[in-house]
């Protein structure tokens, strides 16, 4: 299984330009195998929405009903073994929690991460692909 930030599960739904071809592909591979979504992600994805930062094509319900129907998508609590780990991160790691739970949720289970946020990208104590 991988993880998909936020950002590039938006960008994967959406078919976006900003997802580089070899993400799609990355993705398309681990469909049969799995995808995991952190619940924070839907969080996230719901501030945006609330803020105006991001719109959707449709309803955020109706939105939320499609994205998570995808192909291989498993959406993953928040346990407390990731809340307890989100506040254990290896040094340095910067002060956004939803960031740490992504990032925690990868190590706790032990998955690869795809992301293009480079704060993410430069923390040596997560696997990132590629």
């Amino acid at each position: 299984m991988i993880i998909l930030d936020t950002h590039i599960w938006v960008w994967w739904v959406h078919d976006a330009p900003e997802l580089p071809i070899l993400y799609r592909t990355i993705i398309e591979q681990h469909e049969s195998i799995g995808i995991g979504i952190s619940i924070i992600s839907c969080w996230e994805i719901a501030k945006l929405v609330e803020k105006g930062r991001l719109r959707l094509p449709y309803s955020i319900d109706r939105w939320f009903a499609l994205a998570l129907d995808y192909p291989g998508i498993h959406l993953i609590p928040l346990s407390p073994e990731i809340a307890i780990e989100s506040t254990c991160l290896p040094p340095p790691f910067h002060n956004d929690p939803a960031d740490q739970i992504i990032v925690a949720t990868a190590r706790t289970y032990a998955c690869s991460l795809l992301t293009v946020d480079t704060k993410i990208r430069n923390y040596a104590h997560v696997q990132l692909l590629p």
